[in-house]
């Protein structure tokens, strides 16, 4: 078996179904109440954003990431916005847990990332929403995320470095990780393989100095999500990664 092939097969292994009939999109029904209740009559909408919206989503990874849209009209603080979410889906007993932007919970049977966020005005669908790490707040336009991401030409690569990080337990955010693939792989050829290879060279090379920023907001850099120390831990993965078998990079 070619590495080409190997890979090839566990991206099928790993496929995930996102059609309009796919069972996860269920779950976005059945938070709503919960969230409209939450929200009141700030509720703009919920809909799917991350990796499932984009295509870059494997089986063993989330299944889903929720957008939940504020009108301005919530006056409260971003912060706020966030943790009293969360206090909401506590009290509900769905046993949240606080990442950077977003919330996580465990729900009939489905791993789900919730994001809220506030529209900044009502002619546009740009968003401020919360970034926990840095206790601050950030511009951003999922749309513009998705579109970015989908016509980015990398998305084999991506879900196989997305397995990689998942794999070998790295803290790498999946939107920085995107971001540095499509940067690596930009007007390159090359068989599935080979371009990973040179993604993860990329990442070997350049991710500790260089400055990724957020295609809707450049004052959002993305990089900045990471100190120091934490993409010396990926450098390393990388380059072990490139110095090993296929079979140790993801199985």
């Amino acid at each position: 078996m070619t590495a080409d092939q190997y890979l090839q097969n566990i991206l099928f292994r790993e496929s995930v179904d996102v059609s309009a009939m796919s069972p996860v999109r269920g779950i976005q029904s059945t938070i709503r109440p919960l969230i409209q209740s939450w929200a009141g009559q700030h509720l703009r909408g919920i809909s799917p954003s991350g990796s499932f919206a984009k295509g870059t989503a494997n089986k063993s990874g989330t299944d889903i990431d929720l957008f939940i849209s504020l009108a301005d009209t919530a006056t409260a603080s971003l912060g706020d916005i966030y943790h009293s979410l969360f206090e909401t889906l506590k009290a509900a007993g769905a046993t949240p847990k606080k990442q950077n932007v977003s919330i996580n919970i465990r729900l009939n049977g489905y791993d789900v990332d919730l994001v809220p966020a506030r529209q900044q005005n009502m002619l546009s669908e740009d968003h401020s929403l919360f970034r926990r790490r840095a206790n601050t707040w950030t511009k951003t336009n999922v749309a513009t995320h998705i579109a970015y991401v989908m016509y980015g030409g990398c998305i084999p690569e991506i879900r196989v470095l997305k397995l990689w990080r998942n794999q070998k337990g790295l803290d790498f955010p999946s939107f920085y990780l995107e971001l540095a693939v499509i940067a690596a792989l930009r007007g390159s050829g090359g068989t599935l393989s080979q371009r990973v290879s040179q993604a993860l060279t990329y990442i070997r090379d350049n991710l500790t100095t260089a400055r990724v920023v957020d295609p809707s907001n450049t004052n959002n850099v993305i990089s900045d999500d990471l100190t120091l120390p934490e993409k010396q831990v990926i450098v390393a993965a990388a380059r072990k990664a490139l110095d090993g078998s296929w079979g140790e990079l993801v199985r």
